[in-house]
């Protein structure tokens, strides 16, 4: 291995995700490392060059603030490993504080920074402290509102585009706006104009995913309108947001419970997408949920 391969270093809050992005990482094909301590880092990647092991996509490194020395010496670290050539990327893993407080409170998990104050003091010392982490990262991902499946997903994809520095990576995300805005879009399209499936009684109880769902709703003359228009959109748009450098293009898909219209369009735009851009993915957010008006 040479000082030009990839590193992922994933941070952030405790209770916010890590080890769910740790697994999504070595699924990618990373060999990851949890806790390391940062002053360690570079002789471990000295050792690694050694090794001349290969067997492997990229590095990734759980580091946060259960290291001591963490906050203190990552910048003067980080900043020595890309002057070395490393192509580096930085996650951070955000939460509210409110789900921070019921994820603590239903793992019954010991905060490490409340070990002699409240666990609200812990969580609000850990966010002021971790700021500069935040600010200066190269990706942030709002886990609050996040499942298990979505998260790995958006790893997944931040790591096949490390490994692949030349495409677009798209993600469909579908979902309620009765259950809140997502946090990590880049376009937002909502298509409760749509006829709504829930007031059709054999299809209230499917999702978008079902063919019949799908049918009610594709073969609507203001659908096959409305999707020439955004898919020639699309068509217009993602060259440019390729030719200015993006990365990762995330489009929200909105209906009113996030089960039936939102789903299918998303769906159908997706189909749309595969071939035509490097990497794309999609996922329902709300699509298990029960919600009047879907």
């Amino acid at each position: 291995m040479e000082a030009n391969g990839k590193i992922i270093v994933i941070t952030g809050l405790s209770g916010s995700g890590k080890s769910t992005a740790a697994a999504a990482l070595e699924d990618a094909g990373f060999y990851c490392v949890d806790n390391l301590p940062v002053s360690l880092l570079p002789k471990f990647l000295e050792l690694r060059i050694h090794s001349g092991s290969t067997d492997f996509n990229g590095l990734g490194f759980i580091m946060d603030i259960r290291e001591k020395s963490f906050i203190e010496s990552h910048a003067r670290i980080f900043t020595e490993i890309r002057n070395q050539g490393w192509s580096f990327q930085l996650i951070f893993l955000d939460t509210r504080e409110d789900v921070l407080l019921d994820r603590f409170s239903q793992t019954r998990r010991q905060h490490p920074l409340a070990q002699s104050s409240s666990l609200l003091d812990g969580i609000r010392e850990e966010i002021l402290r971790m700021s500069p982490l935040k600010e200066n990262a190269d990706h942030v991902i709002d886990t609050s509102e996040t499942t298990v499946h979505s998260l790995k997903a958006l790893i997944m994809g931040i790591a096949q585009h490390c490994i692949s520095t030349d495409t677009l990576r798209i993600d469909l995300l579908s979902f309620g706006f009765k259950y809140g805005l997502p946090r990590n879009m880049d376009l937002l399209m909502d298509v409760r104009f749509l006829a709504n499936p829930y007031f059709n009684p054999d299809l209230r109880d499917l999702t978008g995913e079902d063919p019949a769902v799908r049918d009610f709703i594709l073969f609507q003359e203001e659908t096959q309108l409305f999707l020439q228009k955004y898919l020639d959109l699309l068509d217009y748009l993602i060259p440019l947001y390729k030719r200015e450098g993006k990365a990762y293009l995330t489009l929200g898909i909105g209906c009113t419970g996030g089960r039936h219209r939102s789903v299918a369009i998303a769906r159908r735009i997706f189909e749309y997408l595969q071939g035509r851009v490097g990497q794309i993915g999609i996922s329902h957010r709300d699509i298990l949920r029960q919600s009047a008006f879907a």
